[in-house]
């Protein structure tokens, strides 16, 4: 795994985590990378120093913690996550399935969270069932 420190074009900068440099390099030239900040697809690498492990001389940790929101558009953001998240249902892997049975009224109307294969939002698109994505995974990873 490596560590990079990334900037958006309006200049945001935030970390993320990728398998090696060239799934960086593959994942940014599919549009799969989007600055946490504003979700800008333009991002690139940024400035950053070497973390050395064992030198005895460690800087202090002034980087940003990325488990509390630092700015007001993070701020924002974990709100938005928090009214969502509180006002809807987690169908988890059945969203495709439950939100198709929502527009055609065989199950209660009600707001609804979950995960849809891209193939399963393309076709509920297509089929005029309004879904959108969130700006956040609900997946609990390591």
């Amino acid at each position: 795994m490596i560590r990079y420190a990334l900037r958006c074009a309006d200049d945001h900068r935030f970390e993320s985590w990728f398998g090696s440099s060239a799934d960086f390099d593959r994942l940014v030239s599919a549009g799969l990378v989007s600055c946490a900040v504003c979700g800008s697809p333009e991002v690139q690498k940024d400035l950053m120093a070497p973390s050395l492990a064992g030198s005895g001389t460690e800087a202090p940790d002034t980087a940003p913690r990325l488990s509390a929101p630092l700015s007001p558009a993070e701020q924002a953001m974990a709100e938005l996550r928090r009214r969502i998240e509180a006002r809807s249902e987690d169908v988890g892997r059945d969203f495709a399935a439950e939100a198709r049975r929502i527009h055609e009224g065989s199950s209660p109307d009600r707001p609804i969270i979950g995960e849809a294969r891209p193939s399963e939002a393309r076709a509920l698109i297509e089929d005029g069932i309004p879904v959108a994505p969130l700006p956040w995974s609900s997946r609990k990873a390591n």
